[in-house]
């Protein structure tokens, strides 16, 4: 079951069932199936201090995940959303604030489906996994 939640910030996901079952199809076409998935929207500050709590990090970011599943087949996690940093990449990038958000949805699921980041040649996979799935959106 995929949720959403909010943690100090008032953020409404727009599509909110449409956005379930594109993560869910996606993710089932990439050989998984979905548990308990949480989604929880929060400020810049909320992530800066689960990214210091939990990371012993000490920076802002967009997205951070953590990956709770226990099967090799089945997702479950926590996936942090700074919705502030979220909004000023879209910005800064001259996109949609909501093409940005289901970009980041799509990020942090595709962790928990394996996909990397840390390298070029990951994040060059992990970009063009993004715009795949993007294309998939319902319109």
């Amino acid at each position: 079951m995929i949720r959403f939640f909010n943690e100090d910030t008032p953020y409404k996901l727009p599509q909110k069932q449409a956005t379930r079952q594109w993560l869910k199809q996606q993710t089932e076409a990439e050989g998984f199936r979905i548990g308990d998935l949480n989604y929880i929207f929060c400020s810049d500050e909320h992530v800066l201090q689960v990214n210091r709590d939990y990371l012993d990090h000490d920076y802002y970011t967009d997205i951070i995940t953590f990956d709770q599943s226990e099967e090799e087949d089945l997702i479950e996690g926590d996936i942090f959303i700074s919705v502030d940093r979220v909004s000023d990449n879209a910005a800064q990038l001259g996109v949609e604030s909501i093409g940005e958000m289901r970009r980041v949805l799509a990020h942090g699921l595709l962790h928990l489906c394996g996909f990397g980041d840390k390298s070029p040649e990951e994040e060059q996979a992990m970009r063009a996994k993004e715009n795949e799935w993007l294309a998939q959106f319902p319109r």
